[in-house]
């Protein structure tokens, strides 16, 4: 314990760093970095690469700025630049550098801008982009195709005290150069650049608001309340609708369970009902082991979104700062382990587990080796490929020390205080040595059919935030609707736990006691839900294209849904089980 917390405060300041970035205050004529950060197509929001991998303006000696977790795992690469601007001073057509470009370098530059390649620089933490060059094509016979590079950048500024408020960059007012092979093979290019600074009254706690009006991508994330009301009217109702109906069903059950012996004898003797399997009911599930890592692995998650929605809505983000989230995540994830150890250790114990360390190394393992085979997959390609998506070796070390020094000490940690503090089941039931037979029951009661009801109402109570979701992840804004993320979470668990308590009321009532696995997976499913939309959004509502994007796009959208997968099914099974207490714990015993 003693070792752990000195880990635990260096994580803590790892992600006090990575969340609150240091405003800047300049002198008049101070230097004001401009940090190169990333080229990539412009459809392809993560398949990016370092700057200086064109053959552009470069320092004699590149140096790299020290980036934060989260800018890391953002791709971000930034390195200083040969701009020289300066606070409040105007520049006109400043020499950057002339560079000899040769037949390689010229076909790397045209393959670039065919494909729509943008750049982004980072001024006073605010990105600024725009595109390499551009294309025109004209005429069938002949056909023309002119590639075309802007070789004169003007940067825009806006100033209020000595504070930078807004910065932007165009090439307005100068022709571009165009691509095309001398007869010598080679050609020289002149880099130059412009400078205007102008006053604002915007305060700097408010450029955010302006820095996400900037019209270089498109727009996705606007308020959509009709719909979400419409999400919640239907929920609404839905849930009310489940709960009357039990209730109604559930009081003619006990009146009717709990009546005379005689009128219990003669509903005995006809066979059917959930009174029935009260023998079988607390029957303890294969594979408990399993079952219980995944609860852990659940609960985990469920911890760790809700903090970090909660952070975001205390405004703990700051949308200058690259990667926060990222950081906020990754962080959180090693600190909320143990309530993986501790929730899975416990239940293990209840289920009279014995081997409850393998039942902690299986939880430590779980959701950690899957991660690290997708990701090692997805980084070899970025690495073949030369993306800033593959991670340095600095970063995988520090990872890997977060894991085995933070992450799986407070899994084994919470483990073995879930197994000290953990009593029985403290089953209102009495379980028999020999298991009832399970009659059949109709197509519309059988596992697959409940699986397809019980995973398609949660994802359609949040289908339409969605979209919006995956905009932000396999795009370039940083989400903002937290409020309306909030609203739409409460939703997606209050459906989870409504059909999974539905779902286990029906399988109970055709006499099938095997409800342990099966309310898990019936709210669970909605992560195939999740990946057949995943499917569609790429196809039909993105532009993305090649290996890179498309691998690193479906290997962690299939961890997105293993998520989806435990953090449902956790809410569904305890839901289920808190259920079944009560409805035997009043059930009137012989």
């Amino acid at each position: 314990m003693a070792t752990l917390l000195p880990r635990i405060h260096l994580i803590l300041a790892i992600f006090a760093v990575s969340c609150y970035g240091k405003e800047a205050h300049y002198k008049d004529g101070e230097n004001v970095e401009l940090y190169v950060n990333k080229v990539g197509p412009y459809f392809n929001p993560h398949e990016t690469y370092h700057y200086y991998s064109l053959p552009v303006c470069r320092p004699e000696k590149v140096e790299h700025r020290s980036l934060t977790l989260g800018e890391v795992l953002e791709g971000d690469r930034m390195a200083l630049s040969l701009y020289n601007i300066k606070f409040k001073e105007d520049a006109e057509s400043s020499e950057l550098c002339k560079v000899q470009l040769n037949h390689d370098e010229i076909h790397t530059l045209t393959e670039a801008i065919e494909d729509l390649y943008y750049f982004e620089f980072v001024i006073d933490e605010l990105p600024v982009r725009g595109f390499i060059g551009h294309l025109e094509e004209g005429g069938f016979l002949p056909h023309t195709h002119n590639i075309y590079i802007w070789t004169h950048l003007h940067f825009e500024f806006t100033y209020n005290g000595d504070q930078v408020i807004t910065a932007n960059v165009s090439t307005r007012n100068q022709p571009p150069t165009q691509l095309g092979h001398t007869e010598e093979g080679e050609l020289e290019v002149s880099f130059t650049y412009s400078v205007s600074w102008k006053p604002t009254t915007v305060q700097f706690a408010d450029r955010g608001k302006l820095s996400q009006q900037n019209k270089f991508f498109p727009k996705t994330l606007e308020i959509h309340w009709l719909s979400i009301i419409n999400s919640m009217v239907l929920v609404f109702l839905l849930i009310g609708f489940v709960v009357i109906i039990l209730m109604r069903i559930l009081k003619n059950d006990f009146a009717k369970y709990n009546s005379g012996d005689d009128y219990v004898d003669d509903y005995d003797s006809e066979d059917n009902g959930w009174k029935i399997i009260h023998t079988d009911v607390f029957r303890f599930p294969t594979s408990k082991s399993l079952l219980c890592s995944m609860l852990g692995i659940g609960s985990q998650f469920l911890a760790l979104s809700s903090a970090i929605i909660a952070m975001a809505l205390l405004g703990m983000f700051n949308v200058h700062k690259h990667g926060s989230i990222n950081s906020a995540a990754v962080l959180l994830y090693a600190l909320t382990s143990c309530v993986a150890g501790y929730v899975s250790s416990n239940m293990y114990r209840k289920l009279n587990g014995e081997r409850w360390v393998w039942n902690i190394i299986l939880t430590a393992c779980l959701f950690s080796v899957p991660f690290f085979m997708v990701w090692c997959v997805v980084n070899s390609v970025a690495w073949y490929y030369g993306s800033t998506q593959a991670l340095p070796a600095s970063t995988v070390v520090l990872l890997l020390f977060m894991w085995m020094f933070v992450g799986f000490p407070l899994t084994v940690l919470g483990g073995i205080f879930g197994k000290n503090w953990a009593g029985g089941l403290d089953a209102p039931c009495r379980t028999k040595n020999i298991p009832r037979e399970i009659p059949a029951c109709p197509w519309y009661h059988s596992f697959g059919a409940q699986m397809i009801f019980g995973g398609f109402l949660p994802f359609s109570a949040i289908s339409v935030e969605l979209y919006y979701i995956f905009a932000t992840l396999w795009g370039r804004e940083q989400y903002t609707l937290w409020g309306v993320l909030t609203i739409v979470f409460i939703i997606l668990l209050s459906v989870s736990a409504a059909i999974g308590i539905t779902l286990t009321y029906f399988q109970l009532s055709n006499e099938d006691y095997r409800w342990w696995w099966r309310s898990f997976l019936n709210t669970g499913s909605a992560g195939v839900f999740v990946f057949l939309y995943a499917l569609f959004y790429f196809y039909k509502r993105s532009h993305m294209y090649g290996f890179l994007q498309t691998i690193e796009y479906f290997g962690y959208t299939l961890l997105m849904c293993y998520v989806f997968f435990l953090v449902l099914g956790t809410v569904s099974f305890f839901s289920s089980l808190k259920f079944i207490r009560y409805i035997y714990v009043n059930l009137k015993m012989d």
